[in-house]
């Protein structure tokens, strides 16, 4: 299979082609032939003219590339090796969405022969793989497992708005169903990841690896934004606290702040759920979902708390929150906690305003209910700088002095403005 890759008498297909699925296509596509299938045509449009639907890539990040975008099941036949890379959500319950990784399996199990390889890159629960995909895939084709095709799994490590580390950079965890399809999948890898490979013992290995890195990173923000709740009602600064607990070598270096997006704020819930489903109802990892599911809602009673203390006039104050994606300088509004902030203070009847010079006013109205304030206003209550975009930091103290009434508080959630304003009341998590 590498070989023939390689030589390109064969072509490897990417199956989703958003935030993960397109840069792995381009990367494979300076090397060999490449399929990029999405079943969105519009989105293919837009690929096929160069344009990352995304926002993430420039161009200049298509040149050079033998790829071929597509929502043509009989193009997407021609491949030999498929790259599995859609979204893997939870539902308004938190409870695992498996719907597009599905749909991707079907799709897949209408196109394999004999002889094919299969990689997920799709975050999932340990198992998800061989016992939710196989049984789609095999039930359509009629193919077998090992004997007909290989499957793997190789979980995605792409993190929107990073420019250094980016999939070549990055090491690549794979996995096969065999020996003989470890390797294949591994040598395939290694062809546009520069920093090498790590080869998982099992599928269920590598699953279980991807799900823990964002589960690690979900219970240590948690931790300090418990430590944020605790510090707060002793007037102390958390950034502060950290800055100075930092000095020490071995002290892990996290910030308090809002979780969304689709890895952080998802991923814990596929492994707790599976837990579940295996008899064990998890005990830290839930804590942690809850304490960071409730920050939005902390953020909201804060600046409810000090308008009715400076103010009392909660119909007429003005609140203006600065950034809606989930993290800065991305345009994905995906799971962003920022709108359960908005959706919280509206139910206080606070008029809000928001920006974001990245993120569109459509998406934001189609998902959540809100557009983005086309100008801003005077005499502010309250600002809260959600999501701490480049392009914020050049407002000053007198900036926001400008644009709020004297006993006006400026909520920076992340700590970004710290000894910077002095003219308003200041406050972090």
């Amino acid at each position: 299979m590498y070989q023939e890759l390689v030589e390109k008498k064969q072509k490897l297909a990417v199956i989703g082609l958003g935030y993960v699925g397109l840069p792995i296509a381009l990367e494979f596509a300076k090397k060999i032939k490449v399929i990029g299938f999405d079943i969105n045509a519009d989105r293919i449009k837009m690929m096929q003219n160069r344009i990352d639907p995304s926002k993430e890539l420039e161009a200049f990040a298509f040149d050079g590339c033998d790829i071929e975008f597509t929502n043509n099941l009989d193009v997407l036949k021609e491949a030999t090796f498929f790259i599995v890379a859609v979204p893997t959500p939870v539902d308004e319950h938190n409870v695992p969405d498996l719907i597009p990784v599905i749909r991707a399996s079907e799709t897949i199990g209408k196109v394999i022969k004999k002889g094919d390889y299969i990689v997920y890159e799709s975050t999932v629960y340990p198992g998800c793989t061989e016992e939710d995909c196989v049984p789609v895939i095999e039930k359509l084709s009629g193919l077998k497992m090992v004997t007909d095709y290989k499957i793997g799994y190789s979980p995605e490590r792409i993190n929107p708005g990073d420019k250094e580390h980016t999939i070549t950079t990055i090491t690549k965890v794979v996995s096969g169903c065999c020996h003989e399809s470890l390797d294949e999948i591994a040598k395939v890898y290694e062809l546009v990841v520069k920093a090498g490979v790590h080869r998982a013992s099992s599928i269920k290995v590598a699953e279980a690896a991807k799900i823990i890195e964002n589960t690690q990173r979900d219970l240590n923000i948690a931790l300090m934004n418990e430590l944020s709740i605790i510090f707060d009602k002793m007037n102390i600064n958390t950034f502060e606290v950290l800055e100075a607990a930092g000095t020490k070598w071995n002290f892990l270096r996290f910030q308090p702040g809002l979780v969304g997006g689709h890895c952080i704020g998802v991923d814990p819930y596929y492994l707790t759920y599976k837990s579940k489903e295996l008899g064990y109802d998890s005990q830290v990892i839930l804590a942690g979902r809850n304490i960071n599911d409730g920050m939005a809602g902390y953020v909201a009673k804060k600046v409810l708390q000090h308008i009715i203390q400076h103010t009392g006039n909660i119909k007429d104050a003005k609140v203006l929150v600065m950034g809606a994606t989930f993290k800065e300088n991305v345009s994905d509004i995906r799971n962003s906690k920022v709108a359960d902030v908005v959706k919280e203070l509206k139910s206080f009847s606070l008029n809000v305003d928001i920006t974001d010079p990245h993120a569109s006013s459509e998406e934001l109205k189609h998902e959540y209910g809100f557009t983005l304030t086309e100008t801003v206003g005077k005499d502010y209550d309250t600002i809260i700088i959600a999501v701490p975009h480049a392009s914020y930091k050049d407002f000053d103290d007198a900036y926001f002095a400008s644009i709020t009434k004297p006993n006006a508080l400026i909520f920076d959630l992340k700590g970004t403005y710290r000894n910077i304003i002095q003219n308003r009341t200041y406050k972090s998590l």
